[in-house]
């Protein structure tokens, strides 16, 4: 019995939208990843400008939202893993976000 090789190609990010409940990425390979916008913290708390102001990093590998400071790996998401920020960190981050500083 002769088997065929499974071509395997990493998974990467073409397409971002954020809505109010939901990040969701369409991958180059025709798949789509939806997950909790709650399960980052700083993209929830982000205006829908700030969420619409996004960047593919590492030709698709991530995303990156410079408005927010915020970072999200294609791999991070297929895996399920939420935000890796302490709770101490986004509270800093979020007080520097308010207009007292």
């Amino acid at each position: 019995m002769t088997t065929s090789p499974i071509e395997h190609w990493p998974p990467l990010a073409q397409q971002v939208s954020v809505t109010d409940e939901a990040l969701v990425v369409d991958l180059v390979d025709g798949r789509t990843i939806s997950v909790p916008l709650a399960w980052y913290p700083r993209l929830a708390h982000g205006s829908p400008e700030e969420r619409a102001n996004w960047r593919i990093i590492g030709q698709g590998e991530g995303i990156h939202w410079p408005d927010l400071d915020e970072d999200i790996s294609i791999e991070n998401l297929l895996s399920g893993s939420r935000s890796g920020e302490s709770q101490r960190s986004f509270k800093r981050w979020l007080e520097s976000r308010s207009p007292a500083g």
